[in-house]
């Protein structure tokens, strides 16, 4: 049996990744990363360990015990915490962050990439086992969105891309073409929750890959926190990247999406 690591930030995309693994045969070694890791990830696995995603050393050391030879990075983990003092670098992590030349995500990412290429790891794409959670090009709810909302999710969109390209974010929320908000360092929920009591009710939610997307980390994700936050702030319309953007639990986002009333479109 194939051995793969899973180093998981938070939300449900690991848990998702680790049970559709075992599926396939694989025997899954993971890693939560964070205190808000989903704790059913560890009944999912072969083995689990908490480590700081700070502490390179020891989540490299993991790696080498059960002899991984490839992993796939999942779940939300932001750079805000390497601001915030939530976590402590260990030497090692320290060390590479100041010999960075900046502090892009792509950068800080590829950085992992390299470490776990010295010691034999493949970081593999992040969706090789997850297609089936990207949506095709079409409406996922019932209601279609109107002209105005529509005209919405196309400039958010071309707003996004550019977003994406500078590697600062994914996420952008517009109301009748005016920016709301562009996803920074907070990430996603805290974007559009900004965004969104800005609007006032009926902002518009546009998420994208990034034009030079490494589908090995990054993969633009929605799910039940990103639509509540929506309709905590009485957004009317989601737009995602047909394909592209990995959508978990769809049957409750899109039921709680016409409960409310929102829109989804994958274009």
């Amino acid at each position: 049996m194939e051995r793969v690591g899973l180093l998981a930030g938070a939300g449900r995309l690991p848990v998702e990744c680790a049970k559709v693994a075992a599926s396939l045969g694989f025997e899954v070694y993971a890693v939560g990363l964070l205190p808000e890791t989903d704790k059913e990830l560890a009944s999912c696995v072969a083995d689990y360990q908490d480590i700081s995603i700070a502490h390179l050393d020891e989540i490299l050391q993991y790696l080498q015990q059960y002899d991984i030879k490839k992993v796939t990075m999942l779940g939300k983990v932001t750079k805000e915490l390497l601001f915030s003092g939530k976590v402590q670098p260990d030497a090692h992590t320290l060390q590479l962050i100041m010999s960075l030349p900046d502090r892009k995500d792509d950068t800080i990412m590829m950085m992992f990439v390299r470490e776990l290429a010295k010691i034999g790891v493949q970081a593999f794409d992040q969706t090789a086992l997850l297609h089936k959670l990207m949506p095709h090009r079409g409406t996922l709810t019932k209601r279609e969105p109107t002209a105005a909302e529509r005209a919405d999710m196309e400039f958010g969109f071309v707003v996004a891309r550019e977003l994406g390209r500078l590697d600062i974010g994914q996420t952008v929320v517009v109301k009748h073409k005016a920016v709301m908000a562009l996803e920074a360092i907070e990430g996603t929920d805290a974007c559009i929750r900004r965004g969104g009591e800005l609007a006032r009710g009926g902002a518009v939610v546009a998420k994208v890959a990034k034009p030079q997307q490494d589908n090995r980390f990054d993969v633009p994700t929605v799910g039940l926190q990103t639509l509540q936050m929506m309709v905590d702030t009485q957004a009317s319309a989601l737009a995602i990247e047909a394909d592209k953007t990995l959508l978990v639990d769809r049957d409750k986002v899109i039921a709680l999406a016409e409960a409310h009333d929102i829109t989804i479109v994958a274009m």
